[in-house]
């Protein structure tokens, strides 16, 4: 059995403000993209949990996220005390595609299609919701991953208020790019301008329910005096001619939208040598069932 994981950008995102326990509290609009990795999982009937990669990874396998994922649901579900311990096992498989460090939320996605994916192998029978609250424990961004879709996300992001999911035009084009950089999550929210409630609570009501014309990331800030290479391929897909372009989360990853196919392959072209990760895609519109 295999689930897809799709990443996801955010077509908006500000940071209103630092909370007591250190964390900040933001503002953004998440959209999941046609593009990411699969988890595969095979079923034991011992009790454990296996994790294997389709690429290496050079860290521990019990700190990953889809390896946490496994456990934390597995937990879960013991505690309801209606399964048995010894039926909630699997062989798990990453096949790996997406950039580490780009801002597209490549490991919370494969944390939400790894509860997804168990949810069912075990027949557990959990509904969004509570893969939703097992996946904050994990990660802000994984709530929303669990659903996919288009979603207003507040706090740390685990407050969602999901809306109608946005599609792009037929002739528009997503184009993603990864730098040939990373940035840390401290790069990002040092020196970051914290702009209060205003902007984002104009951005709300200002809301028509397309494709959104004007996009922002409060991030870009704080990111690209310390990292050019970013601000660099910003301005790069504008000059290639995307009609807007902004980066995701908190970088290093930027995306495009172009009118025509041919225009992003050209611009893709153009970008592959300060590139180490490239996409042309769509957003992945329809949030999973349950």
């Amino acid at each position: 059995m295999k689930e897809f994981a799709p990443s996801k950008i955010n077509l908006f995102l500000d940071v209103l403000r630092k909370r007591d326990d250190g964390y900040h509290d933001l503002g953004t609009v998440f959209q999941t993209v046609d593009a990411g990795d699969y988890v595969w999982a095979e079923r034991r009937d011992d009790g454990v949990i296996t994790l294997e990669y389709s690429v290496p990874q050079d860290y521990p396998k019990e700190s990953d996220l889809v390896y946490k994922a496994a456990k934390s649901l597995r937990e879960y579900a013991l505690e309801l005390g209606e399964v048995k311990e010894n039926g909630l096992g699997a062989d798990l498989y990453l096949e790996k595609v997406m950039p580490l460090g780009a801002g597209l939320g490549g490991g919370s996605a494969d944390a939400a299609a790894t509860l997804r994916l168990l949810n069912k192998l075990w027949n557990l029978g959990l509904n969004a919701e509570t893969l939703e609250e097992i996946g904050a424990k994990l990660g802000a961004d994984v709530p929303f991953l669990v659903r996919g879709g288009t979603a207003f996300a507040e706090g740390i992001g685990e407050k969602l208020t999901f809306i109608p999911p946005l599609q792009l035009n037929e002739s528009d084009f997503l184009l993603i790019c990864t730098p040939l950089d990373s940035v840390p999550t401290k790069d990002a929210y040092a020196g970051v301008a914290l702009s209060g409630e205003s902007r984002w609570e104009n951005y709300k009501k200002s809301w028509k329910g397309g494709v959104p014309e004007q996009m922002f990331n409060g991030f870009e800030q704080s990111v690209f005096p310390k990292h050019p290479l970013v601000a660099q391929m910003k301005e790069d897909f504008l000059r290639l001619g995307a009609k807007m372009a902004l980066m995701s989360g908190s970088g290093a990853s930027v995306f495009g939208i172009f009118e025509g196919k041919v225009r992003a392959e050209a611009a893709a072209e153009a970008l592959k040598p300060t590139s180490r990760y490239q996409i042309i895609t769509k957003f992945f519109a329809t949030p999973f069932d349950f």
